[in-house]
Formats: structure tokens, sequence, C-alpha cells
């Protein structure tokens, strides 16, 4: 097996915008099982998470993560990941194989604390500027993320701890983009994290996902 056994802790720092958006654009990107959570009528949460993981984590790569929405099943409440993006083949297949999470490999270009470009072979995916962090405080947080494998439907913990400061960004969804349909527009919030230690628990099945049958 060529990626670590869970939990995986991850160390470093990340990026993360929040926005508000439509909800039915992003209705066919999640699982009919789901149920989508509004924030504002007919707007959801959606995040876009940048983040670089250095020495003393489990596997060292950079990750780009789009979560368009805010979903819940049975009472439990948690995030959905349409998108993800990583620079490390072992990521690929430890998030594929563990957490079903749809993988794919992409390059990442951080420039000078303040700039971060990932592109997939020649095209853009995305690019963020953001500002440096200024003052902080340290929190511990926690939240939990829906994904599925084969007809289950997973949910897996993780919980986080860092110093946390609000930042101005500005970032660049190209009409090529895989995600540009979203229609992230301007973040309304963005957190940089700074000394990030990450923790991902292995996922757990809480349900079925319906399997539809066409007869010819």
């Amino acid at each position: 097996m060529p990626y670590p056994k869970t939990p995986w802790t991850l160390i470093g720092l990340a990026i993360q915008t929040l926005h508000l958006i439509d909800i039915d654009r992003v209705r066919h990107l999640i699982p009919a099982e789901l149920n989508i959570i509004a924030l504002w009528p007919g707007k959801t949460l959606a995040s876009v998470y940048l983040s670089n993981y250095q020495s003393g984590s489990v596997l060292e790569y950079s990750e780009l993560i789009v979560a368009p929405a805010v979903v819940s099943y049975q009472g439990k409440i948690g995030g959905w990941i349409s998108h993800i993006y990583v620079d490390n083949p072992d990521s690929v297949a430890g998030g594929r194989e563990i957490w079903g999470l749809p993988k794919e490999l992409a390059d990442f270009a951080w420039e000078n604390g303040k700039h971060v470009t990932v592109r997939q072979q020649n095209r853009l995916l995305c690019s963020l500027s953001y500002g440096q962090q200024s003052w902080a405080w340290k929190l511990r947080l926690g939240a939990s993320v829906f994904s599925t494998m084969g007809a289950d439907l997973l949910m897996f913990p993780t919980e986080f701890a860092s110093c946390l400061s609000l930042v101005g960004s500005h970032l660049e969804v190209p009409p090529e983009s895989p995600f540009a349909d979203i229609g992230l527009g301007k973040a309304f919030l963005t957190v940089r994290c700074e000394q990030l230690n990450l923790r991902v628990d292995a996922p757990t099945v809480v349900g079925q996902r319906k399997v539809e049958v066409s007869w010819r």
C-alpha cells in the first residue's frame, strides 16, 4: 500500500475562501440522498480550500478542494467535495481508496506567501491572491465531510488546530476550469491558517445510495 493508514495528520498552511452560491447551480454535483442546506433563500455555502502540507505530515503535498455546498443526511451535517486536486500520487490513491474522494493530479505554484496557481497539464484550474497574516487567534475546530464509495454513502470527521486570521483575497476561476459553472464569484470571507495541524479520520458508512435500474 503506497499511502499511509488512517488517521492522516497533515501539517502546514491553508487558505480558505467562503462564497454564497445558487443552490440550483450545484444540485447536479451532489447525490440526491443529501439535502442542501440553505443559508439564505436559494443560496448555500461553498468554499475553496488551498493548502500546502509540509514536513511532519504523513505525506507532503499541496491540495485544492472545492466544496460547493453544506449538506445534511438523517440529521448529520457536513460538507460535500465535488472537485479535489493534489500533487502527490500517493495522496490520490489514498483519497480514492480510503475516502472515496475524486482526487486528481495537478501542479501547484506557491509564490512569496501571497499567491498560488493550480494547473492541470496546460489548463488553469484557478489562481488565488491572498493577504498576509497580521494578527491571529488560535482555534481548534472539527467538521465532517460526506463522500461515496460504490453504493455506500460515507462520512468522515476532521479536526484541526491552527492560528487563524481574516485576510483579503482575489480568486480567479477561468471558463475552462472544471468547476467554473459553480459560479463562485467574489469570496465574502477568506481565512488564512498558519501552523495548521489537521487530522482526517477513516470514514464510516452512514447510508446507501439509490441505484437506478433501467429496463430495455
